[in-house]
């Protein structure tokens, strides 16, 4: 089967929203944490708290669920009928294994996810987001 590099393209374009999705829910916890530290203001934006636990939960609930991100499956299907390789399981399992070497069967990818979603959870409280309408100058530390 000859590559159809527009699929090719999608499913690349793809890839690299899901990996910016992996990094907003990673490093919107590091930036929460180190906000607090630093007194940056907009880490209480409420709006931003929001989209970020929402990310995380959507993340736990799947794998709770045992169910595969929709994200992956949209880039496998595009990857499939551009005529290459896709990969089984997760998209977080994949790579993790690819970059790291790392094999671990669902259930630790799950018991992870549930870890970084309570500590999000927790620093809801420990960095409290402002309250819509509210001013960033109200903030309080």
């Amino acid at each position: 089967m000859e590559t159809d590099v527009s699929f090719l393209l999608a499913a690349d374009i793809l890839l690299f929203c899901h990996a910016l999705f992996v990094a907003f829910v990673i490093f919107g916890l590091v930036l929460i944490l180190v906000g607090k530290l630093l007194e940056w203001t907009w880490v209480r934006n409420p709006w931003f708290r929001v989209a970020h636990l929402s990310a995380i939960g959507i993340v736990v609930l799947q794998s709770w669920l045992g169910v595969i991100c929709p994200l992956t499956t949209w880039e496998m299907a595009l990857r499939e009928r551009a005529g290459t390789d896709t990969y089984a399981g997760t998209f977080i399992s994949h790579w993790l294994e690819t970059l790291l070497y790392y094999q671990a069967p669902m259930w630790v990818f799950t018991v992870i996810y549930t870890l970084f979603a309570i500590v999000v959870f927790a620093s809801w409280f420990w960095v409290r987001p402002r309250q819509f309408g509210e001013r960033p100058s109200q903030d309080t530390t």
